[in-house]
């Protein structure tokens, strides 16, 4: 038998056993948690509905190549190849966006070639910056970002940059 199959179980049965040791009522911290999240869920939604939305409206409008046209020789200086331009503008705002554009690299590309070992990389070394932002300040209900976003961006591009140049030392250009 695959052990990862009574992975979850165990895990939960675990958690109950500790809990009915510590004599805590399992049952209603899970519905205070998941209760929590709802209202979590409804503070941040608008914001969430908005960046998708601009998003797809980026991508369908033909916006995201105008700029890998214009960001070319800023990426091809900084090590970056100038395909993932568009990887590097929605990776920040959508995740799902993200991986729709390092997958359309992969298939155009192949997944073993360079550019699509850095989207690779790329995808797993950054984070949807504008995502996390809404919801970790939402949650707390945090207004002012103050230095947050240009920090993440500049942590993104960081990122980005390490992951060219990683997949340049490990398997060449």
């Amino acid at each position: 038998m695959d052990f990862s199959a009574y992975l979850v179980p165990l895990l939960l049965a675990l958690t109950a056993l500790f809990g009915a040791a510590r004599r805590v009522d399992v049952y209603s911290a899970l519905t205070q948690g998941a209760e929590e999240g709802l209202r979590i869920l409804l503070r941040i939604l608008p914001a969430l509905v908005g960046l998708m939305t601009a998003v797809h409206m980026l991508r369908a409008s033909g916006v995201t190549e105008v700029l890998e046209d214009l960001l070319a020789p800023a990426l091809t200086a900084l090590g970056i190849p100038p395909e993932t331009a568009a990887l590097l503008l929605v990776r920040p705002v959508s995740g799902s966006g993200a991986l729709a554009i390092g997958s359309e690299l992969m298939a155009a590309h192949g997944p073993d070639s360079y550019i699509g070992r850095v989207a690779a990389v790329m995808l797993g070394s950054t984070e949807t910056t504008f995502y996390t932002i809404a919801v970790y300040f939402g949650s707390a209900s945090i207004r002012r970002t103050r230095y947050a976003i240009p920090a993440a961006l500049a942590a993104d591009l960081a990122g980005f940059m390490a992951a060219a140049f990683a997949v340049r030392l490990l398997f060449g250009a």
